[in-house]
C-alpha cells in the first residue's frame, strides 16, 4: 500500500517519457480545493482519490477524517469498494472459462440447481444483470435482517428460489443476488474458496493486497457515515458478516483499484480479449442495451469512451471511471452514503485532468434569451423571416412550420430552457445546444448560428 502523497511528492510519481503527463502543480492546487470545499459543503468525512493519467498512477492522496479513531487523512488505508468488487467477479470467472472449467454460456442450473428457473438462465446473465433473479439489497440502507450473519446459500435461498422479475435475458435490473449466485459457480467451477482464487488469479499478480470487506468494519479501519435527511452526520452501523459476499465482497485503496485500472488501460493482467468481453454491452432479446457489460458499464459521455461502476455499502460510496482512449483513470472512495460527493468529483476531476478538446476559442454568447423567444414564435406558427439564413428559411417551409406549431403548442409554455455545453465552432456557424423543459415533456433545440451576438440562425432544429 502507498502512503500519504503530498503534493509536492505527487509530481515525483510521474515517470519521464513520452507518455507520462504528470500533475501540474496547477492542477494538483484545483484538485485540492475542489476536494476541501466539496467535503466541506456535504458534511462528507473523508476522501481517498487516485488519478492515472498517461497510463501512470500520477495522484494518490486523501483528505479528511476517516474514522473517530482514525482522524488524520492516509491514502494508505482501505475503503470499502462495495459493487466496484463485481468486474473483479466477473474477471474471474472469465479466467475460469479460459482455463475451460465453465462457459458463460453454461446454464445457471449446471452449477446451482436450486434457482428459480436455472435451467434458463446463463452465467452470463447473472454477469450483466439480465437474469430476472430479484435483488435482495435495493435499498440504500440496512434493513433488519442484514443485522444477523448470512452466508450465501442463505440469500440464494430467500431470494434465488422466488418467482423471476422477467424472463432471463428480456430486460436489466441490477441485481446482488446473481453476483451471489455467480461467485458460488466460481467456488465450484475453481475448487477452491472465492477470496484465495481472488488473491491467486488476481491480487498478487498485480501487486494489491485488499481486504475482505467485512474485515475493515473495525477500529483501524475507515469507518462508514450516514446523515438522515438534512440531519447532523452520524456514524453508521454495518452490516452483519456476508451480506456484501461476492456482490460487494472488496476493501482497498484507491491506489489498488487504479492499478488494476491501469491493467485493464494495458490490457496487460488478464488476456485482451477477456477485457474486451467485460466491456462489451450485452444486448437483450429485443437487440436493446443500457451499455453494460459484464461488471462494468460501457459508453460514450461527452464524446469520449468511458468505463466506469460505481459502489455502496452502508456508510460508503465510490466511483471507478476509466477513459481508455486517453488513458486516464479517476477512482473516489468516500466514507459517506450521502452528499454524493463519489460523482461531483469525479466529474470535478475529470475536467481537469483530461485532455483538454481542441476547439477553436468561442467568444460567443449563449443566446439563451434568443433561443427562447425562438421556440415561443415556432410554437405560436409565427416565423420571422429576417432572423434566419437563405438556408433556415428553405428548411422552415410551409409544412415544416405546421409540424413545428402543431406538435409544440399542446406542450404548454417553455418552463425552462438552459444550455447543454458553451458554444462551439463548427463550419463557419456557432453550434449551441439547449434543454427545453415544457409542462409535459423535455426537448433539446440544436443550433447554429453565424457569429456575433445578433447573427441569423442557419439552423433551428427541435427533437428529443
Amino acid at each position: 500500500m502507498r502512503n500519504l502523497l503530498s503534493i509536492a511528492a505527487a509530481l515525483a510519481l510521474a515517470v519521464p517519457g513520452a507518455s507520462a503527463q504528470p500533475i501540474h502543480p496547477d492542477e494538483l492546487a484545483q484538485i485540492d480545493a475542489l476536494v476541501t470545499k466539496t467535503l466541506k459543503e456535504t458534511g462528507v468525512p473523508s476522501a481517498e482519490i487516485a488519478v492515472v493519467r498517461g497510463g501512470e498512477l500520477v495522484l494518490d492522496r486523501a483528505w479528511g477524517k476517516p474514522s473517530e479513531t482514525i482522524l488524520a487523512p492516509d491514502s494508505a488505508l482501505p475503503y470499502q469498494i462495495a459493487s466496484n468488487s463485481k468486474q473483479f467477479l466477473a474477471a474471474l470467472l472469465l479466467i475460469l472459462e479460459d482455463d475451460g472449467k465453465l462457459s458463460l454460456d453454461d446454464p445457471v442450473s449446471k452449477w446451482v440447481p436450486g434457482v428459480t428457473d436455472a435451467d434458463k438462465m446463463t452465467v452470463r446473465q447473472l454477469l450483466s444483470h439480465t437474469s430476472g433473479l430479484q435483488d435482495f439489497w435495493p435499498q440504500d440502507y440496512s434493513f433488519a435482517a442484514m443485522e444477523q450473519p448470512v452466508a450465501p446459500e442463505g440469500i440464494v435461498s430467500r431470494w434465488g428460489t422466488r418467482p423471476l422479475d422477467y424472463a432471463p435475458g428480456t430486460r436489466w435490473q441490477y441485481s446482488n443476488t446473481g453476483y451471489v449466485v455467480a461467485g458460488m459457480i466460481a467456488e465450484k467451477a475453481g475448487g477452491a474458496p472465492l477470496w484465495q482464487q481472488f488473491e491467486q488469479r488476481i491480487f498478487r499478480p498485480l501487486g494489491i493486497k485488499p481486504y475482505r470487506l467485512d474485515d475493515t468494519n473495525g477500529p483501524a479501519f475507515p469507518q462508514g457515515y450516514h446523515r438522515f435527511a438534512l440531519g447532523p452526520v452520524r456514524a453508521a452501523t454495518p452490516p452483519a458478516q456476508g451480506w456484501l459476499w461476492a456482490a460487494g465482497e472488496l476493501s482497498m485503496t484507491a491506489a489498488e483499484l487504479a492499478e488494476w485500472d491501469i491493467a485493464r488501460i494495458e490490457r496487460t493482467l488478464l488476456p485482451p480479449s477477456d477485457w474486451d468481453e467485460m466491456e462489451r454491452p450485452v444486448r437483450l432479446t429485443d437487440g436493446t442495451s443500457n451499455g453494460y457489460g459484464l461488471g462494468v458499464y460501457n459508453r460514450i459521455v461527452g464524446g469520449r469512451r468511458v468505463i466506469d461502476h460505481g459502489g455502496e455499502s452502508v456508510g460508503f460510496l465510490s466511483q471507478n471511471t476509466i477513459w481508455p482512449d486517453d488513458q486516464v483513470a479517476i477512482v473516489v472512495l468516500t466514507n459517506a452514503d450521502f452528499g454524493g460527493v463519489q460523482t461531483k468529483l469525479t466529474s470535478g476531476i475529470a475536467e481537469i485532468v483530461l485532455p483538454k478538446a481542441e476547439q477553436a476559442k468561442v467568444d460567443e454568447k449563449d443566446r439563451t434569451a434568443d433561443a427562447r423567444a425562438g421556440v415561443a414564435s415556432l410554437a405560436a406558427g409565427r416565423f420571422d423571416p429576417a432572423l434566419f439564413t437563405d438556408n433556415a428559411r428553405y428548411f422552415f417551409a410551409a409544412e415544416v412550420r405546421a409540424d413545428y406549431r402543431a406538435s409544440l403548442a399542446p406542450l404548454g409554455p417553455l418552463k425552462a430552457i438552459e444550455p447543454t455545453r458553451p458554444p462551439r465552432l463548427r463550419g463557419g456557424f456557432v453550434n449551441r445546444v439547449f434543454k427545453l423543459t415544457f409542462a409535459k415533456r423535455t426537448l433539446y433545440l440544436s443550433t447554429y448560428a453565424e457569429p456575433g451576438e445578433h447573427g441569423r440562425w442557419e439552423q433551428f432544429m427541435i427533437g428529443d
